[in-house]
């Protein structure tokens, strides 16, 4: 397969375009998707190919949204809901955790719920605090539900068009600063299964794992303390958050000896305290050369002051001071 650099944000068109050119059952459908083409630009075309019936504009209301995509899957489509800030997902909850993440269960199996819900996540745009917030753990924590953050965009392509095929409601989670971040991406069909995640950059002192916007900040600032000092640190992107890769991250902590976990969301009640608990429930705790740390947001909502919202998240600073006090 021949490749070439794109945008995460194209990536993410050419995934839904070419899940509509292949299976007529999927549809797409959100706040300003069509004529707009997406509150940061993610459509733009598609509903010059796709048409109205299929791109399909909604009235301002989350919970009809993700209502309606609930019953649309249930029905024989496969929906694609754009919500246009993740945060906004709370007013489609009851539709989202208590409808389609538990429809299969108590159907026995005989019904499928094969819905997508994109969400742009995250912190550093400015956008204040009821617009970048990072609620992963929120979704990760009902059962029935998929949970995906993909980073690049070979990822967010490959990690979309699984999802859409998926029998299953995924919760996929976009961070906002990667939209206009170029990488490579194959011309060729190609998925990434939901349940692999994947070693960014090997290494044998530390073992990292993060996701989102985090993964090219650490990765960043692992370049730069090998080149400084020598370390080798590994990096490992879950990509699919539920179900978790938990043995690729198990298997990184044996080689290593040392871990870390860094997310942008507020450290309290996050994800890194589940992906921690895995490590230390496992026979990886016994190979452990100090304590499992965990970097996360301040306990704070999103301040609109730009040096404050950048200093509520992890910082490059802030990640290479933590791995230097478990390196030095």
């Amino acid at each position: 397969m021949s490749e070439r650099e794109i945008t995460y944000a194209d990536a993410i068109r050419e995934a839904m375009s070419e899940e509509m050119r292949r299976d007529p059952s999927v549809f797409f459908m959100g706040e300003d998707i069509g004529v707009y083409g997406g509150a940061f630009g993610v459509s733009v075309g598609m509903i010059e190919e796709f048409g109205p019936e299929r791109v399909r504009d909604t009235p301002i209301s989350e919970a009809a949204i993700i209502g309606a995509a609930a019953g649309a899957a249930a029905t024989g489509t496969r929906p694609i809901a754009e919500i246009q800030f993740s945060d906004f997902i709370g007013i489609g909850i009851d539709q989202l955790g208590n409808q389609a993440a538990k429809m299969r269960y108590m159907f026995g199996g005989h019904a499928t719920v094969p819905m997508v819900v994109r969400a742009p996540a995250g912190s550093g745009t400015g956008a204040a605090a009821q617009h970048s917030q990072s609620q992963e753990a929120w979704y990760c924590h009902i059962p029935g539900l998929k949970v995906v953050t993909p980073s690049t965009p070979y990822d967010a392509k490959g990690l979309l068009k699984a999802a859409i095929r998926d029998d299953n409601p995924v919760v996929f989670l976009e961070q906002k600063l990667l939209y206009r971040k170029k990488g490579p991406v194959p011309e060729g069909e190609y998925t990434i299964p939901l349940s692999k995640g994947d070693i960014k950059r090997e290494g044998k002192d530390l073992t990292i794992v993060t996701w989102g916007r985090m993964v090219p900040m650490v990765l960043d600032v692992a370049e730069k303390l090998a080149a400084e000092r020598n370390y080798s640190i590994e990096v490992v992107d879950p990509r699919t958050l539920m179900p978790l890769d938990a043995q690729l991250i198990i298997d990184s902590v044996i080689k290593t000896g040392r871990a870390m976990v860094v997310h942008e969301a507020v450290k309290t009640g996050g994800y890194a305290g589940e992906i921690i608990a895995t490590i230390c429930d496992s026979e990886a705790f016994f190979y452990l050369d100090a304590p499992v740390r965990r970097l996360a947001g301040l306990d704070v909502p999103i301040p609109y002051n730009p040096e404050l919202e950048r200093n509520a998240v992890p910082t490059p600073e802030t990640i290479e001071k933590n791995i230097l006090d478990l390196l030095d």
